[in-house]
């Protein structure tokens, strides 16, 4: 599998979306001094290797993989070399933790101190993640969400304040470690170096939203095709992840068997013709549906088709309300909840989104991002260029900077993983 000859630019970030439905690859740069991200390619391909978050064949998952990252290259006319990749599935699990320490006296010009430093923070972080996991399962993401000392809560940085007891609070996110090194060894297989793995969901909003937003409390609900991954931000920090096994494809699946029509045939109508919110469809319009060569033909309402499409997208609210519960901040969430991936694409569903969870909801497209293609409409495309935005704009102390990584590097069973945070 060699790839194209093409030049090579070392200034690129590439974020590769691995999905149960398509696999996209984004290729952006990021200038400094203008602070300012450009799009250089999009690629895309139907996804037959993984499901659910679970590789069904390695063969076909590399092969689409390559697809989706020739066909980014060939748009940006350069070779890539290191890639970011997506992580989703039943097995991601976040959880809140904290740790804390009393503070030592340190010497500062030769006079005793309680002033913090970088040791004492790295104390109180190695206190938060000391949690006791099955041997399978790993830290994928330790993402800050404030500290205290003595009573002062609502710290960011808390180096040089004085005090004699500090604490951390963290949001840790976890995978299976087969997942995770299945996922590494099916890219290196292609010759790439992997900068690290990030949870869809967090990558999603990476790409939709403002720092205002994560303060002021926002939901991030990725509506994928076999998973749907929740995401809440509150204070500048990260709440809660949870993923949803049930997604955008239980729609197809509805169709097909309530019309006894094909998938592929089930995916075209639900695109074209359905809508999120079956009283604003049309019950005098008919659709022709293709009926694989039936004798008899087959039409149907855009009504009833939309009702198919309402009863499993209330359903997936009501999970995603349910999963919002679980949070003590679920009435403080002031911008509400915003949609992205490839069910976001069905019309209305913001709409009914309000409905369901009596919040404000908007659908999520990448912001913050200049492009000669537009992509203003795209949130199937959110997660991708989220994972090309990511090694600029990640607040996980997990991240590390150096260009290569074994899996035990990319997950949480790593030594010195505090290096390149001070």
């Amino acid at each position: 599998m060699k790839k194209n000859a093409r030049p090579k630019k070392t200034n690129i970030f590439t974020g590769i979306d691995i999905g149960s439905a398509n696999i996209r690859c984004a290729i952006l740069t990021y200038d400094q001094t203008e602070d300012k991200n450009t799009l250089l390619g999009i690629g895309s391909t139907s996804s037959t290797g993984i499901r659910s978050g679970n590789i069904v064949s390695r063969d076909k998952l590399i092969e689409d993989i390559e697809k989706a990252l020739t066909e980014a290259e060939k748009m940006a006319n350069l070779k890539v070399e290191t890639v970011w990749l997506s992580v989703s599935g039943e097995h991601i699990r976040g959880i809140n933790t904290q740790g804390a320490i009393a503070i030592d006296g340190h010497k500062d010009d030769n006079e005793t101190t309680n002033k913090i430093d970088e040791n004492d923070v790295r104390k109180v972080l190695e206190m938060a993640k000391a949690i006791s996991f099955p041997a399978d399962r790993e830290i994928l993401h330790i993402l800050p969400q404030e500290y205290v000392v003595d009573v002062m809560e609502k710290i960011k940085e808390p180096i040089g304040i004085s005090g004699r007891r500090l604490e951390a609070r963290v949001h840790l996110v976890t995978v299976t470690s087969s997942a995770a090194t299945n996922l590494v060894n099916c890219a290196e297989d292609l010759g790439l170096t992997v900068a690290g793995l990030v949870f869809e969901g967090l990558a999603s909003g990476a790409a939709t939203l403002d720092d205002d937003e994560k303060e002021m409390g926002v939901v991030s609900v990725n509506i994928g095709s076999r998973t749907t991954d929740v995401t809440i931000y509150f204070e500048g920090g990260v709440h809660h992840t949870g993923v949803i096994p049930i997604g955008a494809d239980s729609i197809t699946n509805d169709i097909a068997v309530m019309l006894n029509v094909s998938r592929n045939e089930a995916e075209r109508i639900k695109l074209k013709y359905g809508s999120a919110k079956a009283s604003l469809a049309s019950a005098e319009l008919l659709i022709d549906i293709n009926n694989d060569g039936n004798n008899k033909p087959l039409q149907v309402s855009e009504n009833e088709l939309s009702q198919y499409i309402e009863a499993r997208m209330i359903e997936i609210l009501q999970l995603v309300g349910r999963e919002l519960s679980r949070t003590e901040i679920y009435t403080k969430l002031a911008y509400g909840l915003v949609i992205t991936g490839g069910g976001a694409l069905l019309p209305n569903i913001a709409l009914l989104g309000e409905e369901i969870l009596g919040m404000r909801v908007r659908i999520g497209a990448p912001r913050g991002v200049s492009s000669s293609i537009d992509i203003s409409n795209s949130p199937q495309l959110s997660s991708a260029i989220g994972l090309a935005l990511w090694p600029n704009n990640s607040e996980d102390i997990l991240f590390d900077e150096k260009p290569h990584f074994t899996i035990k590097d990319l997950v949480g069973k790593i030594s010195g993983w505090f290096r390149g945070f001070f």
